[in-house]
């Protein structure tokens, strides 16, 4: 692999991996403290929304983060055939 392929690899990696780290920083941080007592307005079943993020939505987005991060990866990797 040449060095403008394994620099363009790199950035789209490290870009893939700054946007997920934003998505779950938002998720985590905004909406599970920040925002807490404006979604506990909202109910989920008979849970406040702010509640469930702060105690399952946060770790069900990681998860779901990671599947995501797992087939964009596969995508680049073929993409820039590594």
């Amino acid at each position: 692999m040449n060095q403008n392929k394994r620099q363009a690899y790199w950035r789209a990696n490290i870009a893939l991996i700054r946007n997920l780290l934003i998505v779950w920083a938002f998720v985590s941080i905004v909406c599970s403290i920040l925002l807490v007592t404006l979604l506990n307005n909202v109910s989920v079943g008979n849970i406040p929304l702010g509640f469930w993020m702060a105690q399952q939505g946060s770790i069900f987005t990681f998860v779901v983060l990671i599947f995501i991060y797992a087939i964009q990866m596969d995508k680049i990797d073929r993409k820039y055939k590594k």
